[in-house]
């Protein structure tokens, strides 16, 4: 498969402008995007034909977004090393703040299982050196129950991930070793069999960073001169330039074959041929 199957022809567009750094959208199934701006601690909603306004601030150096099986908005907060939900009526529920009795990093990104268990990477990358009280730059597994647990702890710095659409495998991308991984489900919510499938290094300024599967599993990963598409086994197809350098992505719009790409100052859109995963979550919280 050659990447022009996947995706129609067309420059990215540019449909809102003028941040620090945006990161983490997420679509509503009201028809509006949420996306952080990390330095400028705030979260944003953004409607076609409209402006993006602030809809949360401040966010915590908020980062990754994604939706629960109830809709509401699952926050990756790096200021405050915490990973919280966002309640319907106002206010928020602090989710995952330690494990073994020692804070988290600076969690960076998230998604959530058919089982309403939550998966999230915990780099380093929002507090110095010397805060760091983990042994390690983890993937955690937030069960339904509240029990978190260390799903995988040999990776340099975990940041972007996505199911396959089956649920049978669980994508990782590693900033510091400029790699995609993937492991195998377990029944019990654990991860086995990890292993690089794509390097994605390159002399350009970038890394892997945020991650989205379509319909038939190809990924789209952000990183180096725009976003990397690659098959399900790892062969890479082809990279779409953006005018930025991308951080983040989503699925968007009502046929689920926009994906809203946040890159730098901007959010930019794509258009595709094939919509999203199925499974993604797209719900009003």
């Amino acid at each position: 498969m050659k990447l022009k199957q996947l995706i129609e022809s067309g420059d990215p567009i540019k449909i809102a402008g003028g941040f620090t750094f945006t990161e983490g959208p997420v679509w509503l199934s009201e028809g509006a995007l949420l996306f952080s701006d990390i330095p400028e601690s705030k979260m944003y909603r953004w409607q076609p034909g409209g402006s993006a306004t602030v809809v949360r601030a401040p966010t915590g150096n908020g980062n990754g977004l994604t939706l629960d099986q109830a809709g509401r908005v699952l926050v990756c907060e790096h200021s405050t090393r915490r990973v919280v939900r966002l309640e319907p009526g106002g206010g928020e529920t602090v989710l995952a703040e330690r494990y073994g009795g020692q804070r988290l990093n600076s969690p960076n990104d998230i998604v959530v299982a058919d089982d309403g268990a939550i998966y999230f990477t915990d780099p380093p990358y929002g507090i110095a050196p010397e805060q760091q009280e983990q042994p390690h730059n983890g993937v955690y597994r937030l069960a339904p129950s509240g029990e978190l647990t260390l799903v995988a702890s040999d990776m340099g710095r975990p940041n972007g991930l996505a199911f396959s659409p089956d649920r049978s495998v669980l994508y990782v991308d590693d900033s510091q070793h400029r790699n995609l991984r993937a492991f195998d489900m377990q029944p019990d919510g654990s991860l086995a069999n990890g292993r690089v499938i794509a390097d994605m290094d390159h002399p350009q300024p970038g890394s892997p960073d945020g991650m989205k599967v379509d319909c038939e599993g190809h990924l789209y990963v952000t990183g180096a001169t725009g976003v990397w598409v690659f098959e399900q086994d790892g062969t890479h197809l082809g990279v779409i330039a953006t005018p930025e350098r991308p951080s983040n992505l989503a699925w968007g719009d009502a046929d689920r074959q926009t994906l809203y790409v946040t890159a730098r100052t901007s959010v930019y859109t794509i258009r595709t041929k094939l919509p999203g995963d199925s499974h993604a979550r797209q719900q009003q919280p």
